[in-house]
């Protein structure tokens, strides 16, 4: 029975940065002449659990902050599921997949949400925490006894049970299949012989004879989504299924996602953005643990009752606390500007971008707000905010005053060597408290740009955009990679440094729930992708979001517990009610 946790990062070690092995000098059980702390194979240190005593003075004395030692609770008795290593990450227990129903997983990045679904998804063996082989059926079967899971391991082993998997990295599938077009792919796996119908659904009529690798995100996503339903299977697995789509194909995608189950048919989905979980799923597991070092799976929730309780931070079943502030929303539908102090505005913006015609009418730009930008893929939006940078000059029209901008682009690339430290020395030095700890940068110090992940880059490029001296912070989709926790934390930096320095940023995101968290008014983009767009507003809130919604068919609540927005059933009492009055966002 596995009572504690000794987790070395690998990356963060260096043994020779630290003075010679310093965890090996400092350890206590060492100084009594065991070996708790010995010289691995691979020169980095190995932590013998058995001997530790769990003082935590190697962790606290570690310079790069690559050693964690965890006390696990009483509640975790078993041996872990599965655990990759040595002082490596250990995760307990698995989601539960039910017939006729989506079930949801929520949970931070490195929880081992990825790890949980590929296990069920068979492509990870787990191991039962015994590094030395995998685990058979039988002993799955027996460690799951008297769940849910045990029957699903029963049926899997039985062969009833045939599994399709939408992986995370859907950026991936383009290497794999390098000069096929979009139509021969999902040919060579349309088991259900249904190609016309998925692709009429999913909207990929106008680029099935497109390589693939020439395909945007967004699109690319579809064609993973459709692959994977095209396949004969009775559980179908999702991860992150809305990354790179606008918030109208989310809405589509998550349509489509739930006609999937059914009494012969499951569905598994791992999603960040809340609205959508919220709208797409029936149940959810709530993922929790130490970031990087241990994930434990909680009892399935109605998705209500478990999103709220993320939000409290608390699981009273288990009794655990996995979070010491809770995340609140206000009760306001309403935020007005903060500042009557004009920052700038534009007057008949008119510019061409080959066939794409884009236009804004009037509007205008104060102090101390946040507008959030909302609208579909391909309608000007990042176009929109590069000619407010002054990176695209307009045909016609103009921006009444120049202000010094600072930028953060959608699509972050870096092949830089250089060193995040470097990058956000100046940064470092200005807003340590209000951004560097809370999008807590500084494990982050001595890594190589070009091998920071996804979210590690997102987070790096948005403390470098707010610490420019600018006026005016424009940045395109900061949700993109980040957890449910980090767009909430992202959200509140942005909109505290805002009011507290006077200035104003301008944000383009997808994720709703972040919209609405963050704004004081609102941009609309109407208009067709690729063809046309016009920017309208901004509004206050409820005048855009009423705009906005109604384009997208649907209404939103507040909800009673927790105060966050909700999607409403379709054609609900309380949906067909605020349409009827023309009231979309709630009230």
């Amino acid at each position: 029975m596995v009572k504690r946790l000794a987790v070395i990062e690998k990356e963060k070690c260096n043994p020779v940065g630290c003075g010679n092995y310093l965890c090996i000098r400092v350890c206590p059980i060492n100084k009594t002449g065991e070996e708790c702390i010995v010289k691995g194979s691979d020169n980095k240190p190995v932590i013998n659990e058995e001997l530790c005593s769990g003082c935590g003075i190697c962790s606290h004395r570690c310079p790069f902050g690559a050693i964690h030692i965890i006390n696990l609770p009483d509640e975790l008795s078993k041996e872990p599921i599965h655990r990759y290593g040595v002082n490596q990450f250990a995760l307990f227990s698995l989601p539960t997949p039910m017939f006729g129903k989506v079930v949801g997983i929520l949970g931070r990045n490195g929880i081992g949400k990825s790890t949980a679904i590929k296990i069920l998804a068979g492509a990870l063996k787990p191991n039962l925490g015994n590094l030395d082989r995998e685990a058979s059926y039988d002993e799955l079967i027996d460690y799951f006894k008297g769940t849910e899971t045990q029957k699903f391991f029963e049926e899997l082993k039985k062969g009833k049970i045939k599994i399709s998997y939408k992986p995370q990295q859907v950026d991936l599938i383009p290497k794999a299949h390098k000069g096929k077009t979009v139509k021969a792919l999902l040919e060579k796996v349309d088991e259900k012989k249904k190609l016309k119908e998925i692709v009429k659904l999913l909207d990929l009529d106008n680029f099935l004879d497109t390589k693939v690798e020439n395909i945007s995100g967004g699109e690319l996503q579809r064609v993973a989504i459709a692959a994977a339903v095209l396949k004969d299977a009775n559980l179908y697995i999702f991860d992150e299924p809305t990354s790179y789509l606008d918030i109208k194909q989310r809405i589509k995608v998550s349509k489509f996602i739930k006609s999937l189950a059914n009494e012969k048919t499951a569905v598994l989905v791992v999603e960040h953005d809340l609205i959508i979980l919220d709208y797409i799923t029936d149940l959810c597991h709530i993922m929790y643990g130490k970031e990087d070092c241990y994930g434990v799976v909680s009892t399935p929730k109605a998705t209500r009752v478990a999103i709220n309780t993320y939000m409290e931070g608390f699981l009273k079943e288990e009794n655990t606390r996995f979070r010491e502030n809770r995340i609140k929303f206000d009760k306001m539908t309403k935020k007005k500007k903060v500042s009557n102090i004009l920052l700038t505005s534009w007057e008949n913006i008119d510019k061409k971008l080959g066939k794409f015609h884009l236009k804004a009418t009037k509007g205008d730009i104060f102090r101390e707000e946040v507008i959030g930008v909302l609208g579909e893929n391909g309608i000007g939006k990042t176009s929109f905010i590069k000619i407010l940078a002054n990176e695209i000059k307009p045909d016609k029209g103009e921006i009444t005053e120049k202000v010094k901008v600072s930028y953060k682009p959608q699509y972050l690339q870096s092949d830089s060597k250089e060193v995040v430290i470097d990058v956000l020395n100046e940064v470092v030095r200005k807003y340590t408290n209000q951004v560097i700890n809370p999008l807590n940068i500084k494990p982050l110090y001595e890594k190589q740009l070009n091998h920071l992940s996804g979210g590690e880059l997102q987070r790096v490029s948005i403390a470098l955009c707010l610490g420019q001296d600018a006026d005016l912070f424009l940045l395109d989709e900061p949700s993109a990679y980040l957890d449910v926790e980090q767009r909430l934390i992202v959200s509140k930096i942005i909109a505290d440094l805002m009011f507290q320095t006077g200035k104003t940023a301008i944000v383009v995101d997808h994720d709703l729930l972040f919209i609405d968290y963050i704004s004081n008014r609102l941009l609309v983009f109407d208009g067709k992708p690729a063809v046309s767009g016009e920017a309208k507003g901004p509004f206050e809130m409820e005048k855009g979001m009423n705009h906005f919604l109604k384009d997208l068919k649907i209404t939103f609540r507040r909800d009673e517990e927790s105060n966050r927005p909700r999607v409403n059933k379709e054609e609900s009492v309380l949906d067909r009610e605020q349409k009827s009055s023309g009231k979309y966002y709630y009230t």
